[in-house]
């Protein structure tokens, strides 16, 4: 009860209050801390869902989901016996949401849907899906790990249940992060993780929980992560997410245009509303690591591999791909810089 240590704590708080804002919450008693999206999906899969869901109960998710919103789902397949349905995308790589609807059946009790893909760009109409989801008595819950750093979020009008948000992806820290989680749903939803600052008073014999969201909250926290959270989303906001998403959709159109112009290069996902993210392989025997590899030499950061979307890869028909993903601080320069580069790496393997 020092000074620097209230002040640390004062500021860690307040970073609860930036992220409600920052995604449309309508109380900073809405937001939980985690690490980042895959904790949180985890603390929605052990606190939510295992302590309620039978055999045969379902999960409906697409197949653009990434790792951590399909393995946490995986584990209640082995372990409970639940079914995981999957929603496919079309020939766009866009995801129909009455597909994802007419998906739901009587034994659903979870649809769990990306805003956006992390691999194709592809934006989701969540709305839909939560609200013919709330409907039907069926929980909720959006992967914004892609779409928040792209676009305005208010999971207010999205009708969600949970809403998942990782710190890297928003300019922040690793290893910070948060979920959004309704009253009612918070309500429902034992601990996951005991320890410190999650309990009220600990005996011999009883243990009783702290109130939520500090419920859900055990340990040291990540109190330099998380305020730096705070700093980048408040970074983000001041330049105004409607400003950051027009810029990204100019460099969108800019680079859809340039790379369209190479002929021999195979880009996934032709949605018409995707966000700024290009994932592609070349015509012939380059690796999407070779690929890569040439483009870092000429000063070009992407990813190649799988990008933790093994099943859409499979869908897709490759076994991994190089993805160029435009920020807030890219260029019309830095896409004709990529073209350029690849240019190069197709003449090398030519």
């Amino acid at each position: 009860m020092h000074y620097l240590s209230n002040l640390a704590t004062d500021r860690y708080e307040a970073v609860r209050g930036t992220i409600a804002r920052f995604l449309g919450a309508a109380s900073a008693d809405e937001i939980v801390f985690t690490t980042g999206t895959t904790e949180a999906i985890n603390l929605v899969s052990y606190a939510w869902a295992a302590p309620r869901f039978e055999p045969g109960d379902e999960v409906v998710l697409s197949i653009m989901e990434h790792h951590a919103n399909i393995v946490p789902w995986h584990f209640l397949r082995e372990r409970q016996g639940v079914v995981l349905k999957w929603v496919d995308v079309d020939a766009n790589g866009d995801l129909d949401p009455q597909a994802v609807i007419d998906a739901m059946g009587p034994r659903t009790k979870l649809v769990a849907i990306t805003q956006m893909s992390n691999v194709l760009g592809t934006v989701v109409d969540v709305k839909s899906i939560c609200t013919a989801a709330r409907a039907r008595g069926i929980a909720s819950l959006i992967d914004g790990s892609q779409a928040a750093v792209h676009m305005p979020v208010n999971v207010t009008d999205i009708g969600c249940d949970f809403y998942a948000v990782t710190g890297h992806k928003l300019y922040g820290p690793s290893g910070s992060g948060a979920i959004f989680i309704r009253p009612e749903r918070m309500a429902e939803m034992r601990p996951f993780l005991g320890g410190g600052d999650m309990i009220r008073e600990v005996t011999r014999e009883t243990v009783t929980w702290n109130d939520p969201p500090m419920k859900f909250e055990a340990g040291t926290p990540g109190i330099v992560q998380q305020i730096g959270l705070g700093v980048a989303l408040d970074y983000m906001s001041a330049l105004g997410m409607a400003n950051i998403a027009a810029h990204e959709h100019a460099l969108r159109d800019y680079a859809r245009d340039r790379l369209a112009g190479l002929n021999w290069l195979n880009v996934q996902g032709h949605s018409a509303t995707k966000g700024a993210i290009f994932s592609f392989t070349l015509d012939g025997a380059a690796h999407a690591h070779d690929i890569s590899t040439i483009l870092d030499k000429r000063g070009i950061a992407v990813r190649a591999g799988t990008h933790c979307a093994m099943p859409l890869m499979d869908h897709l028909g490759v076994g991994a791909t190089c993805r160029a993903s435009f920020g807030l601080y890219n260029t019309t320069d830095e896409v004709d810089a990529l073209v350029s580069a690849l240019e190069l790496a197709h003449d090398l393997f030519a």
